[in-house]
């Protein structure tokens, strides 16, 4: 929800930006440090859901580490403050010259997703007479009931490592002088709110780590990764993901041995309510069965409408809903030259006209970091809310 004074400062900046309220970003890492706390559970963000600067330098300050997928995230985590103890490094293809860049910054932890990537960070490793501390990313076939399309722990999946390579895994790793076994690693999809998943993922971890232990490797951390959900249709109602009832079934199911860690890779939860892109009508187009708003931001600075059929709630700032019969059903569509540019059909909005600003609310994770220059349009800036 935003305020008459906002909405004023709006009316004076060049659209279309990313509006971050820097308040709600606070108070959500306050949840989650708060719950995360009460167990000893280690959080790490993952930088993939955003990595703006300003963003990320105050994640950094609640103690949080990081969780990366490219080597360019290891870096920017490492040049914001996060610890280098308290980096991880996951991919389903990490390059050399990548490993290589984590192996020089000495991070915490490497989670692993193939047996060929075992042997070829013990060779890089080895070059640089260094010892790679590894997580086993295992795919535990666990359906997170999401969209197909960002579901990661399906045997179909390309990620992590199947339970039927285990035996292979454990010959490599004691083939291979130079890595460090530190434990496991799960991450079954992401924008999930039904907990029960979270209880069958739970019963598979301990299944798990009971074999690698029965195979004579000691299991130092458990990483249950990420995939805490966001209300996109109540932001202003439901602004705050339920991190205390997420970090209560760890603590519930997860059978936790004594010296050893539990750790999370949470991104979209700590920042999607964070951040709306603010843009505004262009053209309105009337027709016999359709009304069409073209804003001047599209798929290239919100993507995951196009990319997923996400849902964003999506309000027309300059006008105040009246009547029902004053309000009208609108396409509300990019300017780019592709049929798909739509952030959704049959929006019922107020009477609305050209140079009206539109928000399109949670759009904090997966917003600025999948913007593109297709269309050879222009990057958009960031306005932030008070620090």
């Amino acid at each position: 929800m935003f305020n008459p004074d906002t909405v004023t400062r709006f009316q004076s900046i060049e659209t279309p930006f990313y509006y971050y309220d820097m308040g709600v970003l606070r108070q959500t890492l306050e949840a989650c440090q708060a719950a995360s706390a009460k167990y000893g559970f280690h959080v790490h963000y993952a930088m993939k859901a955003n990595f703006n600067p300003k963003v990320l330098d105050i994640i950094q300050s609640f103690g949080f580490g990081a969780d990366c997928v490219s080597g360019n995230e290891v870096k920017a985590a490492i040049e914001h403050g996060f610890g280098k103890q308290n980096v991880v490094f996951a991919g389903v293809g990490k390059s050399d010259k990548e490993i290589n860049l984590a192996l020089d910054a000495d991070i915490f932890c490497f989670n692993v997703e193939s047996v060929q990537e075992l042997h070829i960070i013990n060779d890089l490793a080895k070059a640089k007479n260094k010892t790679a501390k590894v997580a086993i990313r295992i795919n535990p076939n666990v359906d997170a009931h999401t969209h197909h399309f960002i579901t990661t722990g399906l045997d179909e999946n390309k990620f992590g490592i199947n339970t039927w390579q285990l035996h292979d895994v454990a010959e490599a790793l004691r083939a291979c002088p130079n890595l460090q076994f530190l434990g496991i690693h799960f991450h079954i999809g992401s924008q999930i709110t039904d907990m029960e998943v979270y209880k069958s993922l739970c019963t598979r971890i301990n299944e798990m780590q009971d074999w690698f232990e029965d195979h004579g490797f000691q299991v130092k951390v458990l990483n249950a990764g990420g995939g805490l959900g966001v209300d996109y249709h109540n932001p202003d109602t439901n602004t705050i993901s339920d991190f205390e009832s997420y970090f209560k079934v760890f603590k519930d199911f997860l059978n936790v041995k004594p010296g050893q860690e539990v750790h999370f890779e949470l991104g979209r939860a700590l920042v999607a309510q964070s951040a709306s892109l603010i843009s505004r009508v262009l053209y309105v187009k009337n027709g016999q069965k359709k009304n069409f708003l073209i804003l001047d931001a599209g798929m290239t600075e919100l993507i995951r409408p196009m990319l997923y059929q996400a849902y964003h709630v999506i309000e027309n700032l300059s006008q105040e809903s009246g009547a029902r019969n004053q309000d009208l059903k609108y396409d509300v569509v990019g300017p780019i030259c592709e049929s798909t540019d739509c952030f959704r059909k049959d929006v019922d909005l107020p009477l609305s006209f050209r140079g009206d600003v539109i928000a399109v609310r949670t759009a904090g994770a997966y917003g600025e970091v999948m913007a593109s220059g297709y269309n050879l349009r222009d990057r958009v800036q960031s306005v932030y809310s008070a620090l």
